[in-house]
């Protein structure tokens, strides 16, 4: 063999192996960047907080875990009534991405409210489930409303924004309402969708629904119905996280969050 040829050839091996193992690394490297929230084995790392009941207090076994999965159920309700619920990470967060799977399952429990049919929501920037009073339903939050559809061809587009207790601005227009409709799509069925939610401080928040940019807002305020002992006006610049009881049934996985630099 020439070997010259033999030269290059090998030099090209070399290098091919460097930029594998190189990527490799790196792919390594940011995974071990990713905190995962739930560890797909039980609740460890999570704070329960149902109205009406004391602090992890999982009343009929409300959020569990089987099969890899954190289920919402409610096979051991005979009635829903007023028992909003929500599970809270055990920490705080400000500036991160936070990625995760849900779908809808099952049917909705006897005595849930018609608007919570296929109904449910990630709660960010939300105060502490230690804050919250016995019978408080909702925690003062900004929830990115999980919706699925009901019945065809009837829209109901998922990833949107509700305000419990915050107003925030978006496009530039300070707003008040309650509920805003992202631009996400309808989901009819029980497939597995993806959530992403990319969050700077209260500069910037975006929800991502299978990777598409859905709605984006900025500078959350205290404020509004379902506010509770926090000062109307103050800038909210990170929070807990949760997720949502409502009376349909819910799984999520792949839960999991990587923290940004500032």
């Amino acid at each position: 063999m020439n070997i010259t040829r033999f030269i290059v050839k090998l030099f090209v091996s070399v290098l091919l192996v460097f930029l594998l193992t190189n990527c490799q690394n790196k792919d390594k490297k940011g995974e071990e960047n990713w905190i995962k929230l739930f560890n797909g084995k039980d609740l460890t790392g999570w704070i329960v907080k149902i109205g009406g009941h004391s602090l992890n207090e999982n009343i009929h076994n409300t959020f569990r875990v089987k099969d890899g999965l954190l289920k919402v159920s409610y096979d051991g309700y005979e009635d829903f009534g007023e028992s909003f619920g929500h599970i809270f990470y055990k920490n705080p967060f400000s500036n991160y991405i936070l990625k995760l799977q849900y779908r809808f399952v099952g049917e909705q429990v006897k005595g849930g409210q018609d608007w919570a049919k296929k109904n449910s929501g990630v709660m960010i920037h939300s105060q502490s489930p230690e804050s919250m009073d016995l019978n408080q339903a909702f925690p003062v939050s900004l929830e990115v409303q999980l919706l699925g559809g009901i019945e065809k061809p009837i829209e109901r587009s998922t990833g949107n924004l509700c305000t419990p207790g915050m107003h925030v601005t978006i496009n530039d227009t300070f707003t008040t309402e309650h509920c805003i409709p992202s631009n996400g799509p309808t989901f009819y069925g029980d497939e597995w969708i993806d959530l992403e939610i990319e969050v700077h401080h209260d500069s910037l928040i975006i929800h991502r629904i299978n990777g598409k940019e859905v709605i984006k807002y900025s500078k959350p305020i205290f404020g509004g119905e379902f506010n509770t002992n926090f000062q109307e006006g103050n800038p909210v610049k990170g929070g807990y996280i949760s997720l949502q009881s409502e009376s349909h049934p819910i799984e999520f996985k792949n839960i999991k969050l990587l923290e940004l630099k500032s």
